[in-house]
């Protein structure tokens, strides 16, 4: 898919308010959005202690904390039931370790089955836990659409408290407590992820109990690298709290005891102390999502929680083989992927599938096929799908948007056609009947125009305006100063995306191709003044581009500045994004 690019070279007059700052870190503050001296400072400098939110203006934080004191007093048996990704089980981890510090052991950890059980509550766990005598349950990352199977619980004698970050329904559950930030309009960073609200919990605890635990002030820092793990996979905006939490949690992170956590990066070759956020979105949480979708998520549970370094060595080992097979699988399902749509006439939305597709993979192939063909991408499958009452099949899949609709508002438009669903803005899971899943693509087609946003296309394509170019920049300015300034900005993701730079007419002096499989592209440039730079591309070659590359060349660059850390030398180089 050809990118196309805003080219801001004028001065805004925004610019002129923020004094003290370097040129090109003024432009890039301004691009953000941070255009007074007070909203820059905060950016560059958050902190933990001055600008996280009261967790107690979260709606029902106080009614949760006080029954969960209640559970401890009384020695109540408590379940944590967790998401199977990686926003939940990190959540998991959070709330196991503060159990664990407090020294209560009358808890334990569930996460479903993601092929045998399925997204959030399910009844058959809920008849195990009262059976066993649970008294309260805590879900995270799930829980505010799961009204009947709480009501359940609930009737049952089994308190439940939800913390969720997903858009509620018309109407929330019975539950005793729905800790979510997207309920009630009372949380200013409604946009936290699951992690970040388990964690938010922990914090209102410990504020309100600790004195009485003799836990030290501020230990619940030590899970910011769970809180910021999820924070950066699950793709919520790296800005306001979110922001604190990721950077921080990238520090903890760097120097977090965790045998699993040490044992995987060891596997793959990244120094811990220098591990990025594209070390982690690209490298562990592909890894961790290995497990529900190939195995069993408590795999991953046990890799972060783990004490044992053996043990840790064997679980980091197996993850990374599962995750192999995960891609083989993946590139499998794209390659007959291209082959129906290239027969294909596509409408505004596109929905594909098959029955032999195994269903824990397809939301990495929704997101592929929305970011090849640039629609809304509904994709199903039922290797591994329950059977519905009466013995219907089910089919079940995953759904993207690439910000022409609002996912969730799509499937609500058409929940009639629905079994299930639920998500975020931009992606979400569904189930449907067998039968329904043959008419699912006329169905939403006919949805569209009234749900598409206005910066949308009638094709379903987004028409909003594309990445922005923030300066113009030397090769002379790729330096170790500038790589510096940066990091400053960091941690990068949606939300806050990496600077992105144009340098024209450069000359390329040497092109190869690297990696086992030949299959990276690395490119010497240089300028006027004979300067010279490395700039690379993972999975792309020289016709990846909107232009062609070959030696000798004269080309307009657009990249990104990164520091690398490979074999533990340090270099400065240049992420390709585009040849113009």
């Amino acid at each position: 898919m050809q990118r196309t690019f805003i080219d801001a070279r004028q001065i805004r007059d925004e610019e002129h308010s923020l004094v003290g700052y370097s040129p090109l870190l003024t432009r890039l503050l301004v691009n953000r959005g941070y255009t007074t001296p007070e909203m820059a400072e905060r950016f560059l400098k958050p902190s933990y202690d001055g600008h996280m939110n009261d967790p107690f203006l979260m709606h029902d934080m106080e009614k949760a904390i006080v029954r969960i004191h209640q559970a401890i007093e009384k020695n109540e048996t408590i379940v944590i039931y967790a998401d199977y990704d990686c926003d939940g089980i990190p959540g998991a981890v959070i709330a196991y370790d503060f159990f664990e510090k407090i020294g209560y052991k009358n808890m334990s950890v569930y996460i479903p089955d993601r092929h045998l059980e399925g997204y959030g509550l399910n009844r058959k766990a809920v008849e195990q836990f009262v059976e066993n005598g649970a008294k309260l349950i805590i879900t995270i990352d799930l829980g505010t659409s799961n009204h009947e199977d709480i009501a359940f619980a609930q009737s049952k004698g089994v308190d439940v408290i939800v913390t969720d970050h997903h858009i509620p329904h018309e109407t929330l559950p019975e539950a005793f407590a729905v800790v979510n930030p997207k309920v009630g309009g009372t949380y200013p960073d409604p946009m936290l992820c699951g992690s970040g609200v388990v964690f938010k919990l922990v914090q209102a605890y410990l504020a309100r109990y600790a004195s009485s635990l003799s836990i030290t002030p501020g230990w619940e820092k030590w899970l910011l690298d769970m809180a910021g793990l999820a924070t950066l996979s699950d793709m919520v905006p790296l800005t306001g709290e979110n922001r604190i939490i990721a950077r921080f949690g990238m520090q903890v992170f760097q120097k977090s005891p965790r045998p699993g956590i040490m044992q995987l990066l060891r596997k793959l070759n990244i120094d811990q102390r220098t591990i990025s956020e594209d070390d982690i979105t690209f490298m562990v949480t592909p890894r961790l999502n290995a497990a529900s979708r190939m195995d069993s998520p408590m795999r991953a549970f046990e890799l972060l929680s783990v004490r044992d370094s053996v043990q840790a060595g064997m679980v980091a080992d197996h993850l990374t083989k599962i995750n192999d097979e995960r891609k083989s699988l993946v590139a499998h399902i794209m390659k007959d992927v291209k082959a129906k749509l290239a027969e294909r006439e596509l409408g505004p939305i596109i929905v594909i599938g098959n029955p032999d597709w195994r269903v824990g993979i397809l939301g990495i192939v929704a997101g592929k096929i929305m970011e090849e063909w640039d629609r809304p991408v509904f994709v199903w499958g039922r290797q591994g799908s329950p059977i519905a009452e009466g013995g219907t099949p089910v089919v079940k899949g995953s759904c993207r948007s690439n910000g022409a609709v609002n996912i969730v508002e799509l499937m609500t438009a058409g929940r009639e056609h629905f079994l299930d669903f639920g998500g975020h803005e931009l992606a979400g899971g569904f189930s449907v009947t067998e039968d329904t899943v043959h008419t699912l693509e006329d169905m939403l087609c006919g949805l569209y125009e009234s749900q598409k946003r206005d910066s949308a296309t009638s094709d379903g394509k987004s028409n909003t305006t594309g990445p922005q170019i923030d300066a113009v920049l030397s090769l002379s300015e790729v330096n170790d100063n500038t790589a510096t300034m940066l990091a400053g900005l960091s941690p990068f993701g949606l939300g806050n995306p990496k600077p992105l730079f144009l340098f024209p007419r450069v000359s390329v002096r040497k092109t190869k191709q690297f990696g086992k499989e030949k299959n990276h592209l690395e490119l010497i440039v240089a300028d006027d003044m004979q300067v010279e730079r490395t700039a690379m591309a993972f999975f792309a070659d020289g016709d990846t581009f909107t232009r062609a590359v070959r030696e000798g060349d004269i080309i307009d660059l657009i990249a990104t500045i990164e520091k690398s850390y490979f074999a533990g030398r340090t270099t400065i180089r240049l992420r390709i994004v585009d040849v113009r």
